[in-house]
């Protein structure tokens, strides 16, 4: 048996997420589908994140243990014979078997386009927040607030199995187009919902006119439940991007003081 790590992207549109659920379609069901395929006996495809209904990813990654005959690059073939066209092996590698996509990431990075103005031709892949002034200058200056190791409760969807909500948020560019205002965002975790309660959080700064500074009593106050706090559309997110320790993309390292019965899932 062997672990692998697979580079991948999807448009999120038609699928309730990456997580497997009852009450729909995920991305993770319909690639365990198709590699159970071609492995029957394989088991789950663990990401390194698992995107909400209707967000997308450019670069996500995953990972999953194959004890059979085929290398990599006949696994990617399968795969993209057996997947629909909304979603895309982009490479398939052997890593340490102490790697787990989850839980070794110490760094994610997002993308969110917020349109100008909503279009039948750019609704599926761009949020849009209607009756809002936007302004880039304010977004800017109230984002440089949000920088740095905070606690971002605020920020994130109330969550009891999640008890750490320190983030350490290492990037939060805006730029502007004539479509858009892009968000580019960096940090060693997110809690649920992050990234779209900052957009919005910013997109309400811009619109009420209301001082940068307003950011750090809303991290102060530590509570989801916030009036300027807006979740962003699904729509307009994008996963670009997971970083790991380069160690564990080598096949054969084993960590110090482990064993293969603590192999991480």
């Amino acid at each position: 048996m062997s672990r692998y790590l697979m580079k991948l992207c999807y448009d999120g549109t038609a699928y309730h997420g990456w997580q497997k659920q009852q009450n729909g379609l995920a991305i993770q069901e319909v690639l365990e589908r198709a590699f159970h395929y071609f492995s029957p006996e394989s088991g789950s495809i663990i990401a390194a994140g698992r995107t909400d209904t209707g967000v997308h990813a450019l670069a996500q990654y995953a990972h999953f243990d194959y004890a059979g005959r085929m290398q990599p690059e006949q696994m990617l073939l399968a795969f993209r014979r057996l997947l629909p066209p909304d979603i895309k092996v982009l490479e398939i590698s052997r890593v340490s078997p102490w790697l787990s996509a989850r839980y070794q990431a110490y760094e994610r990075s997002y993308r969110y386009l917020l349109a100008k103005e909503t279009s039948p031709f750019s609704c599926r892949y761009s949020g849009f927040m209607p009756h809002l002034n936007l302004a880039l200058g304010p977004m800017q200056e109230a984002a440089i607030q949000l920088l740095g190791r905070h606690d971002f409760s605020s920020f994130g969807r109330a969550n009891p199995e999640v008890p750490n909500r320190i983030c350490e948020l290492r990037k939060l560019e805006i730029s502007e187009t004539e479509e858009a205002f892009i968000f580019e965002v960096v940090a060693d975790r997110f809690l649920h919902n992050m990234v779209r309660r900052i957009v919005g959080t910013l997109a309400n700064i811009s619109h009420f006119k209301l001082p940068a500074s307003i950011i750090l009593d809303i991290l102060a106050d530590r509570c989801p439940r916030q009036n300027l706090v807006t979740t962003a559309p699904p729509s307009g997110l994008y996963l670009i991007g997971v970083k790991y320790p380069v160690e564990f993309l080598d096949e054969s390292y084993v960590p110090e003081k482990m064993t293969t019965n603590e192999v991480l899932t």
